[in-house]
């Protein structure tokens, strides 16, 4: 169980991370030292040096009574679920894998089934400490002397500075969740019921607290809808399903209409098979899967696999030598407005054509009306209007005379088109006009030269569409 590293504890670590600063020469470009990452972008450049950022991996602490915790910026979501859950709280938006880190979440973006009520999980941060560019440590807040900075660090990934410390909202929960897997038989009809959703936060009368979506075929969708409840009152045992074994969560969809998970399990029912990208190791063979230890069933056992052919090309050697073309990765989540995602998911069958793909609907907390210029310049999403994140993971053959990246650079253009916009975790392939234009560019510029004035952070644009 993760404990609470307090704050004598945090500073002693922020005081490392400034002093590791310092012993870097002026001028060198820095970024944090990390061994993990959930991002699917690799680094062309390998001329910058490490921050230490040991010691930030923690929950500093937790205010039940306010509803509120103080974490660094490090640790894990499952390490921060693991202090909040014995209060009976949660944060507002947690993203579906265990070792997405709260800075992470916030400096990229998270979400998750909550999203449609609760936003993106920048929107429930009450205040944060960042790391500088220029060494310092500020203290944001939406109002105040380093508001520009609070509100366009959202999707900034790393080159404004580094939370080490971020208190975030929590809310209650109880112990268990019910579901509902509704199938639609078309994606006009799925749209509708999304917006529906929604509006309403109920479906044919039952409360709705979360819900996400899968879309297995063109006439095959799935909401799943999720009331959270405690049966702990109404029943002396209930029997719940458990998707970290044996069991497969996203196959559970196709097979049964109804279910219950442990609030726990629930958070992380994508998580064990990694949505279902676990099928390309062979996790998902029932042979294979007996003898898959389950502590290795997990996203990040997944993701170091693939840094290892990402760097290694095994599969794609052998791939070449059988004949067989090449592939190209498409790994992407896209936001796309809910009455333009049935326009996107046919022209998706049509030019891409993977299946399965995620579906999370999402609304900006924020309260202003429709049409409404977004808080968040990074990501200018708008205000209330519904959109739908549409998650698609893995490759696709590449066709002769393709040019390189053609497909990625088709779903970026398509998207555009939409009123949509695209997360930059992966590959992205945008012209520098065009990404200004989408992701807030001179503002981003702007606050850049304030806090980070001798550039020693990579630039939003360098870094997600050159891979520094």
């Amino acid at each position: 169980m993760t404990s609470i590293v307090g704050w004598d504890a945090h500073a002693r670590a922020v005081h490392r991370l400034r002093a590791s600063y310092a012993a870097i020469p002026a001028g060198t470009p820095v970024r944090l030292a990390k061994r993990t990452s959930n991002l699917f972008r690799a680094r062309t450049s390998t001329a910058h040096r490490g921050l230490d950022v040991s010691g930030l991996g923690g929950v500093i602490e937790i205010d039940p009574v306010a509803r509120t915790a103080d974490v660094q910026g490090m640790c894990t979501y499952e390490d921060l679920v693991d202090v909040t859950m014995p209060h009976g709280l949660i944060p507002l938006v947690v993203p579906q894998l265990r070792t997405i880190t709260l800075g992470g979440a916030v400096t990229g973006l998270g979400i998750e089934a909550t999203s449609f009520r609760n936003g993106l999980p920048h929107e429930s941060v009450l205040e944060m400490d960042v790391f500088t560019g220029a060494g310092d440590v500020v203290t944001a807040h939406p109002e105040g002397e380093h508001a520009a900075l609070f509100r366009t660090f959202p999707n900034s990934y790393g080159s404004l500075g580094y939370a080490t410390r971020i208190k975030i909202e929590l809310e209650p929960v109880p112990g268990y969740v019910d579901l509902r897997h509704v199938r639609l038989g078309d994606v006009d009809a799925l749209a509708k019921t999304i917006d529906a959703i929604v509006t309403d936060r109920e479906w044919e009368g039952v409360h709705v607290d979360a819900v996400d979506g899968v879309v297995f075929a063109a006439d095959e969708a799935y909401l799943t809808l999720a009331r959270f409840t405690d049966h702990v009152v109404h029943h002396h045992e209930i029997e719940t399903s458990d998707y970290t074994g044996q069991q497969i969560f996203y196959r559970s969809i196709q097979e049964r209409e109804t279910d219950t998970l442990t609030m726990l399990d629930y958070l992380w029912r994508w998580d064990t098979d990694w949505f279902w990208c676990s099928r390309a190791f062979g996790a998902q063979n029932p042979g294979l899967r007996r003898l898959w230890p389950k502590r290795y069933l997990r996203s990040d056992v997944y993701h170091r696999l693939v840094g290892l052919e990402t760097r290694f090309n095994v599969l794609g050697r052998i791939e070449a030598r059988r004949g067989k073309p090449q592939r190209e990765r498409v790994i992407q989540d896209v936001e796309v407005p809910v009455d333009r995602t049935p326009d996107f998911l046919r022209w998706f069958d049509d030019s891409v054509g993977m299946r399965p793909v995620w579906l999370c609907p999402l609304r900006l907390r924020e309260p202003a009306g429709p049409g409404t210029a977004s808080a968040w310049p990074t990501y200018p999403l708008d205000a209330g209007l519904t959109y739908v994140n549409i998650g698609f993971w893995g490759t696709v053959p590449r066709r002769d005379g393709a040019r390189p990246n053609e497909v990625n650079m088709a779903v970026e253009e398509k998207v555009t088109e939409l009123g949509g916009h695209k997360s930059l975790y992966s590959d992205a392939f945008y012209d520098r006009a065009t990404f200004d234009r989408l992701y807030g560019g001179a503002n981003l510029a702007t606050v850049k030269q304030h806090y980070d004035p001798d550039s020693r952070l990579t630039g939003l644009y360098e870094k997600a569409v050159r891979r520094r």
